[in-house]
């Protein structure tokens, strides 16, 4: 009997410290949770990733209603990872929320185009990059056929689509090609709900036409205002403002006065070209004759036969960007009516450094194209706003003849980084002349030169897109830039 008590003893201690010992070890089995992370940093550790995702979109309903979508997603940069861990220390869903939510915004599922384009700043190129974010694709395709539309036209991009163009019978244009010059690519991708995202074409066609920071204003018309008047006073050009005002077709409109106009400068962010086959009649200036009778009195002088224009049908072709005519190609010309001369007698001759103040002629050949006139615009070149200070004729071919327009000196024959070789004669009358973009010159600084007389030759030196006479005008001294049409009050022919 004692025997079987100890042996009873000594089972009863044996289980004690078995059951003792075996409550006091840790679990053996892990937990399955989730570390959060926002750009590397270690915001807490979750149980389920499910459950944060759905929190987030809930929460984003103010962000569901502002893009009229159905779901929101958690930041970029945000990692959820699975991690294996014998602790149990949890941080709550919506404590984790707020840890996001006070260091990066929401993102929505939409598209990121990018644009490459090319710029110029201080005389050097550079690679410029436009973000756009949209939630469709389609918004950004009919923002871009809207600003197709209004450089081309409606009706002539859809004729050019369909291949249903009007046959050239005559004159005429067949437009041959249609495209963007800039390079776009594209993405699907999470966007932060705190950059700008387009919802509609008209919201993004807008920003391409004018870009980020337009202004727009208000112009009343007074009596006598012209279209093109509206526009140079308000440095813009004449199809800016055509663009902003719907209820002007054409640069012939009348006005009439308390009309209220919008001025807004544009500011394109893609540039859309056009290649054209051109064929239209253009008026050919006419020369002036100048006899010499001795017996009139010196500076005297009288016309005996008023000049007529004559008519050539040119055939060329064109590249425009956005509307503005940047390259001209002849193809070539037709002498449809032949000019008749206008003959001066003057009292006597004498090849004077005096330019007349009546008789200007015209520096290139007939045939000329006007690509761009005295004006405000977008600069193709540069891709800002400038006042354009001259005139650009295009259209007689690299290497035609360019012509002193009046008697003078020559001031400067020389190489500029945007005029290239240029010439420019003082009239010693009040007035200079400048011819730039030459192919080579023809003069040299000193020389007296008579009206008509070949003073260099078409080219596309310096900043220039294409082969053209960059014609401009001073009064009164250097740089001090005028319309040229003032001494053209008959037009220029």
């Amino acid at each position: 009997m004692k025997k079987a008590s100890v042996l009873i003893i000594i089972l009863i201690l044996a289980s004690s410290i078995f059951l003792l010992g075996f409550g006091s070890k840790k679990s053996t089995l892990p937990n399955y949770y989730y570390k959060v992370y926002l750009n590397d940093e270690l915001l807490g550790t979750i149980k389920d990733k499910v459950k944060l995702e759905k929190y987030i979109d809930k929460k984003g309903e103010s962000i569901k209603r502002k893009y009229d979508v159905s779901k929101v997603y958690a930041p970029k940069g945000l990692k959820i990872q699975k991690v294996t861990t014998y602790s149990k220390s949890l941080d709550s869903i919506s404590k984790i929320y707020k840890k996001i939510e006070d260091k990066a915004p929401f993102t929505i599922k939409g598209y990121e185009f990018n644009i490459k384009k090319e710029v110029t700043e201080d005389d050097k190129k550079k690679i410029e990059k436009i973000k756009i974010n949209v939630l469709n694709k389609s918004v950004f395709k009919e923002a871009v056929d809207s600003l197709i539309n209004i450089y081309v036209g409606k009706d002539k991009y859809k004729a050019y689509l369909n291949d249903n163009q009007v046959k050239i019978e005559s004159t005429g244009e067949k437009l041959e090609n249609v495209y963007i010059e800039e390079d776009i690519t594209f993405k699907e991708t999470y966007i932060p709900s705190d950059e700008t995202i387009y919802t509609t074409s008209g919201e993004l066609s807008k920003f391409l036409l004018f870009g980020e920071d337009s202004k727009t204003s208000f112009y009343e018309v007074r009596a006598g205002d012209t279209i093109e008047d509206v526009a140079f006073n308000n440095k813009i050009s004449t199809d800016e403002l055509l663009i902003s005002n719907e209820s002007l077709t054409s640069s012939n409109n009348l006005l009439y006065p308390g009309q209220k106009l919008v001025i807004e400068e544009t500011a394109p962010q893609l540039n859309i070209v056009t290649e054209s086959y051109v064929i239209k009649d253009v008026e050919s200036g006419y020369p002036t004759e100048e006899k010499y009778d001795n017996s009139m009195l010196l500076g005297d002088e009288k016309v005996t036969r008023e000049g007529e224009k004559g008519l050539v049908r040119v055939t060329q072709k064109e590249k425009k960007i956005n509307g503005i005519l940047t390259f001209v190609a002849p193809q070539g010309k037709e002498v449809l009516k032949e000019p008749v001369s206008k003959i001066v007698v003057r009292g006597s001759k004498y090849v004077s450094g005096v330019g007349s103040l009546t008789n200007w002629g015209w520096p290139t050949d007939s045939g000329w194209t006007m690509s761009s006139g005295y004006q405000y615009r977008y600069s193709p070149v540069g891709r800002g706003r400038e006042l354009h200070t001259g005139l650009d004729i295009s259209g007689t071919g690299h290497g035609s003849k360019i012509y002193a327009t009046n008697n003078g000196v020559v001031m400067t024959a020389e190489y500029h980084y945007s005029y290239g070789y240029h010439v420019v004669i003082n009239h010693n009358n009040g007035y200079m002349t400048v011819y730039a973009h030459m192919s080579r010159m023809a003069v040299r600084p000193g020389q007296t030169v008579e009206r008509g007389q070949v003073i260099g030759y078409v080219g596309s030196t310096g900043d220039s897109t294409g082969p053209h006479v960059h014609y401009e005008v001073w009064k009164g001294k250097k740089w001090n830039h005028i319309n040229p049409s003032v001494l053209y009050p008959g037009g220029y022919r």
